[in-house]
């Protein structure tokens, strides 16, 4: 008589019960961390130097004007012309009271096509403005 040895019948399987719930954590975790760009610029535009800047700490009050060679303008995803300015920035300040409007101006922008802006934006009673520039080394 041949005794048979007994081995023990465990699984190696990994256990996947858990698995869905993991996936969904990963996934809310991403999608609360990335930041993803909001506007594309369709503007050339070359920012001039200073030697000073100051940071804005709080992003989310800030809205941007890039004026661009040839005095191109664009407000969000489209191009528009000084007499839009106006309408645009209102609206924008009727649901955001506190926008601080910081103009992204190419060096070689004529300062009468910016007083003209400026104008455009004390129309709209945005006060708050701010000049975009690259810090001279």
């Amino acid at each position: 008589m041949k005794f048979e040895k007994k081995r023990a019948s465990t699984k190696q399987d990994i256990p996947t019960a858990s698995l869905p719930d993991i996936i969904f954590m990963l996934l809310l975790f991403f999608m609360v961390t990335t930041t993803m760009r909001e506007v594309e610029i369709l503007v050339d535009y070359k920012l001039p130097s200073a030697q000073a800047l100051e940071k804005i700490e709080n992003k989310r009050l800030i809205s941007y004007i890039w004026v661009g060679k040839a005095d191109r303008m664009q407000i969000n995803d489209s191009i528009v012309k000084l007499n839009q300015v106006q309408d645009i920035m209102y609206k924008k300040r009727q649901a955001l009271p506190n926008v601080i409007v910081s103009l992204r101006i190419d060096v070689g922008t004529d300062m009468g096509f910016v007083t003209d802006i400026q104008q455009e934006l004390r129309k709209a009673y945005c006060l708050r403005i701010n000049y975009s520039a690259n810090i001279k080394i």
